[in-house]
């Protein structure tokens, strides 16, 4: 198709371009013309404007051999399409590349089709791209066998990003700041994301728990990061309105001095800090009103809390209900609070626990209740030895 121009305008003969028009009842004999940059021309002469569809015809072929391959790997492409359906738009797809890959890294065929089902994204990234990943990531883990564990519980967090200059900062970021290569091996372990952050925003919570801990009056900032980060590995995926909510709301609701504070999140309170502090808030104020109703002081809640905060974890519905439940069997409140970890079973191990006791001849009321929250195997032992005795 060609396009004369003529006397510096582009012009069109034929109706076809809608460039220049023959107008006799509007304008007479003559002919009106409008003139077009060559820039505005090749804008508006688009494959589109004539429904043109380009590559769709040669595309088909690759895509159903691309469907046909994961088939025949074992992928559950329906699952596949449903999570990422774009990825199987693309062009230059390299699940064999992948597969490959992977293989050689120790993985099995069924990890394999277990991950692009679930993360279909991975079968775009190239071997290039793949391994440079690897070897970063093996600067933090010992074996190549850790990471393929990883990618089969969790394959986002390798294939989510592929930008491994960003993975090779942050790490080389992390381990400035003084957390050891175990502390690394654990956050890619539990919190991957981690790498996956910026790096300004692993910087900004860095910076701010280092202004966390010298406003506590300890001297030494490197100390207190590890300790907070072995202790919760999701604190650098977390925002800093949120950890600092949190620890306003623990020194505030429970009166505590900068040491305290400063013990209770190196400690069993580093992982409240990643809770909604909305979510924590009305949780405890569920946890005070129904103590207080069954005869408790706000010093015997807060010490209750502050003994076990994992309770705070607990939705208002669950929290009642099991409270209920063990007040039904004759169960004081004064024993709870004495063994809060008796809220970490279910509501049905504790009822069915409650009941196979009972007909053991065991009364609750009156002993230990601790037995309600032990292992199976060694609660199993325990009531074996009540039936026969």
């Amino acid at each position: 198709m060609s396009i004369p121009k003529v006397g510096g305008y582009w012009t069109s003969l034929g109706p076809r371009y809608l460039l220049c028009m023959r107008s006799n009842f509007l304008f007479g004999s003559g002919w009106w013309m409008i003139q077009f940059s060559s820039q505005i021309l090749f804008k508006s002469v688009s494959l589109r404007l004539f429904g043109v569809k380009c590559d769709n015809e040669d595309s088909e072929p690759l895509k159903d051999k691309l469907l046909s391959n994961l088939f025949t790997m074992g992928v559950d492409v329906d699952m596949a399409k449903k999570r990422q359906p774009g990825v199987f738009n693309r062009m230059g797809i390299s699940e064999q590349d992948l597969k490959m890959f992977l293989l050689s890294k120790g993985a099995s065929k069924e990890v394999i089709a277990s991950i692009i089902s679930r993360y279909p994204r991975a079968i775009t990234r190239t071997t290039e791209n793949l391994s440079k990943r690897w070897d970063l990531w093996r600067t933090i883990m010992t074996s190549d066998l850790e990471i393929v564990n990883i990618l089969e519980r969790s394959p986002e967090s390798f294939f989510r990003s592929k930008n491994n200059l960003n993975l090779e900062n942050n790490i080389k970021f992390l381990y400035s700041v003084g957390l050891t290569r175990k502390c690394l091996c654990r956050l890619l372990t539990s919190a991957p994301r981690t790498f996956s952050n910026s790096l300004d925003l692993n910087k900004q919570m860095v910076e701010f728990l280092q202004e966390v801990c010298l406003s506590l009056g300890h001297s030494d900032p490197k100390d207190f990061i590890r300790k907070i980060i072995f202790k919760n590995p999701f604190i650098l995926i977390q925002s800093t309105k949120r950890v600092k909510a949190n620890i306003k709301f623990l020194q505030s609701t429970f009166n505590l001095n900068n040491e305290e504070l400063l013990v209770l999140i190196c400690g069993r309170g580093a992982e409240f800090l990643e809770l909604s502090n909305d979510y924590a808030k009305r949780n405890y104020t569920n946890i005070k009103e129904r103590l207080c109703s069954l005869g408790c002081t706000e010093e015997e809640v807060q010490k209750f809390v502050l003994s076990y905060l994992d309770v705070i974890f607990l939705g208002e519905k669950k929290f009642n209900a099991k409270i209920d439940c063990l007040i039904e069997e004759k169960i004081s409140i004064s024993q709870i609070i004495e063994n809060p970890r008796v809220l970490d079973s279910s509501i049905s191990t504790l009822k069915s626990r409650i009941k196979e006791l009972v007909n053991a001849g065991y009364n609750l009321s009156t002993s230990n209740i601790t037995l309600l929250s032990w292992s199976q195997k060694r609660y199993k032992a325990k009531l074996k030895k009540l039936n026969i005795g």
